[in-house]
């Protein structure tokens, strides 16, 4: 098993692509902590992984709150000793181009997907020292790597700050033994894709500038957060990931 005895904390992990990495870690022999506000879909993934003999447990986090995440990181230790993995997954997208984004939006979307990845990180970040290592996974985007016509600017901008937050705390923390590395999948089969996908003409466009021709599924992504969870990554540290179908090759 590749994460046999290792505590994993994933934030976003009550469906889409947390859902499917907790699954497939519980598979591969670590102790999961789904952390999330949907708390009936959150204890539902925990309890299908402990029906499947693995430990799983469910904590309600607010990304955005410091003190959601000192909680729920404190009870991940209280219940199993230890945190080797986290990752960070939480994200929220939104649609429209930059005159049809709101300041609400702008903040929204900015407080989700970057100020959530950065606290998650600071708060795990002296646990792992206590064990003398650790992996921390941002999952970030195709979108924080490139400019967009298609996508929202506020969504690409905070998905582009976890691209360059992620190798500033790997430069900072490799000499702790804890590798940060960040994951940029492509379009992915999850409700929020289907949720930024409601104009039809626009998935087409981002589909059409996909070499592979279809979304990503879930489990395409968790294998590469596997990869870089597991000890087979121990000299991978700052580098991205991405899983896109080839819409950066081109």
């Amino acid at each position: 098993m590749r994460l046999k005895s290792k505590v994993a904390f994933i934030s976003g992990g009550a469906r889409g692509m947390g859902a499917s990495e907790g699954r497939l870690f519980s598979k591969e022999g670590a102790k999961v902590v789904l952390g999330d506000l949907r708390e009936d879909l959150g204890r539902k993934v925990a309890s299908e992984i402990r029906a499947s003999g693995g430990e799983a447990i469910f904590i309600k986090l607010d990304v955005t709150d410091e003190q959601s995440w000192r909680r729920a990181i404190s009870e991940t230790i209280s219940q199993f000793g230890q945190l080797d993995i986290l990752v960070n997954n939480a994200g929220i997208t939104a649609t429209g181009g930059i005159l049809e984004t709101s300041e609400e939006t702008w903040i929204s979307v900015m407080d989700v997907n970057a100020k959530g990845v950065f606290l998650g990180t600071k708060v795990a970040i002296p646990e792992m020292k206590q064990i003398s290592g650790g992996s921390i996974i941002n999952i970030s985007s195709q979108m924080g790597l490139v400019g967009s016509d298609t996508g929202n600017p506020a969504y690409n901008a905070s998905k582009g700050a976890v691209h360059i937050f992620t190798m500033s705390a790997a430069l900072r923390h490799a000499k702790d033994g804890i590798r940060i590395n960040s994951v940029h999948p492509g379009p992915i089969n999850t409700p929020m894709l289907s949720s930024g996908f409601t104009d039809t003409e626009r998935e087409r466009a981002v589909l059409s500038r996909t070499p592979m021709g279809r979304r990503g599924e879930p489990d395409e992504v968790a294998y590469g957060v596997l990869f870089l969870a597991s000890d087979e990554a121990s000299f991978i540290t700052g580098a991205s990931l991405v899983i896109d179908g080839g819409y950066l090759a081109q």
